[in-house]
């Protein structure tokens, strides 16, 4: 294959809406797209876009909106060495903070500082994967997680750290009460898609605590400290995840086996789905920013670009990227050097899947696809999209699942109004709770 004839192909890969954790993607949105407008600092989509995502955090009190535009402001813009610099040093001063509060006794100060110092460590630690052996990933995690805990314990709901087996290993897990008394409630389990840690998902569990849910969150292969600690990469047939979560929390006295709902947030829009199409003990799953098919998308910018690639039909591309070509390589290295969002995408995507190439990588990702596996889900389905999301533009994708499903069904778009068009709505989680936990109560808990 002639590199002049990949080039206009992987140049689609730009326009191909490929779908992560919560993080961002290799899309290049028209600037008449306003979901994608560098805003506050960065003129970087990818900063923007990630600084976003911290700021999201004060809607629970775990992060600030000075400490964060102060951080911002020192960073270089597309740095991803300045990006760690400054994001760990902030985490550094409010860790500090809430140690020197903890000494005298004021817990509560104590507290929120270290569930801000969690938020800032982890932002830090977001574009280090580019070397998969760098000490800063599991140190700086690790100080998100040590201090997500220490404010947890200090926190008035009742919460666990679990280990869930899983094959010879163990997931880990969180584990959140509506109180002590034991009593079964319905469950919500939370968990997040590409590049999340479940420490942010806190503010969803929260959102499930006030209104009556147990909530269980977990990390499984790919995500947080599975793969950061245990080396153990995504997976495409997460119901083999799942159903040891669930096995897990049935055990449970306080949690009701017949009332267990899985959300599951960007690329969990895909693995939650997939998990129910072959675990009936699921009773409702929202797929938060769904996604059917992740080679389709590829695809469908390769035949939009034309030339030789274009011809080719899903398991033929595989097969192809399977030989590790190198002019393939070669052209999305390059594009790297020059796009901070395909480096990002594209250095996570070989750390999340434990690859050496990204032509490795993006086969590896073809292997999550719905079809066949939508219409086995039996339970109720929230397929949830913003209009202007830039990783999934009009909810293609969102519509794919939602078309191919057999079970009761709702289809939830957001607009851009009041900037619920963003990624899983980024910035907008008041809108984005209130209409999701919503349905959620009206299917676990039909109205009498």
């Amino acid at each position: 294959m002639k590199v002049r004839y990949l080039l206009p192909a992987l140049a689609a890969l730009t326009v191909v809406s490929i779908f992560t954790g919560c993080g961002n993607s290799t899309t290049v949105i028209q600037p008449t797209d306003r979901s994608s407008c560098p805003e506050l600092i960065f003129k970087d989509t990818e900063f923007a876009f990630e600084l976003r995502r911290t700021l999201s955090a004060a809607y629970a009190g775990e992060a600030d909106l000075g400490e964060c535009l102060y951080t911002a402001s020192r960073i270089t813009d597309g740095d991803f060495e300045s990006w760690y610099r400054e994001w760990y040093a902030t985490a550094e001063h409010f860790k500090n903070a809430g140690d020197g509060s903890l000494a005298q006794g004021h817990n509560v100060s104590a507290r929120d500082s270290y569930y801000r110092a969690a938020t800032y460590y982890r932002t830090a630690e977001f574009f280090l994967h580019g070397n998969p052996s760098d000490p800063r990933i599991p140190e700086t995690w690790g100080k998100s997680r040590d201090a997500f805990v220490a404010a947890a314990k200090l926190d008035t709901i009742p919460f666990e750290v679990l280990n869930i087996p899983y094959m010879s290993t163990t997931l880990p897990g969180y584990f959140y009460s509506v109180d002590r008394s034991g009593k079964p409630r319905p469950l919500l389990i939370i968990q997040t898609g590409f590049d999340g840690c479940q420490e942010e998902l806190h503010p969803y569990a929260m959102e499930g605590i006030k209104r009556g849910y147990n909530v269980l969150t977990f990390e499984g292969p790919g995500q947080g400290a599975v793969i950061r600690l245990q080396h153990i990469p995504f997976r495409a047939d997460w119901e083999k995840v799942v159903s040891p979560v669930i096995d897990y929390a049935v055990s449970r006295p306080d949690v009701n086996p017949d009332r267990i709902a899985l959300w599951g947030i960007s690329l969990g829009g895909y693995l939650a789905p997939r998990a129910a199409a072959y675990e009936p003990r699921i009773a409702a799953v929202i797929a938060d920013g769904a996604t059917y098919d992740v080679g389709l998308n590829l695809l469908h910018g390769i035949q939009q670009a034309g030339g030789p690639l274009a011809e080719m039909n899903l398991e033929e591309f595989k097969a192809y990227l399977l030989t590790d070509p190198a002019e393939f390589n070669n052209v999305i290295r390059s594009q790297m050097k020059a796009d901070t969002k395909s480096r990002w995408l594209n250095e996570h995507g070989m750390f999340v899947f434990d690859t050496t190439s990204p032509a490795l990588f993006w086969a590896k990702w073809m292997d999550f696809t719905l079809e066949g596996s939508a219409e086995k889900i039996r339970c109720p389905v929230l397929v949830s999209y913003s209009l202007t999301d830039s990783f999934d533009p009009d909810g293609v994708q969102a519509r794919m699942l939602y078309d191919h499903l057999t079970s009761e069904k709702t289809l939830m778009p957001f607009s851009e109004e009041y900037e619920a068009g963003y990624h899983c709505q980024m910035g907008a989680w008041a809108q984005s709770f209130a209409a999701k936990f919503d349905w959620l109560d009206e299917t676990m808990v039909p109205a009498k």
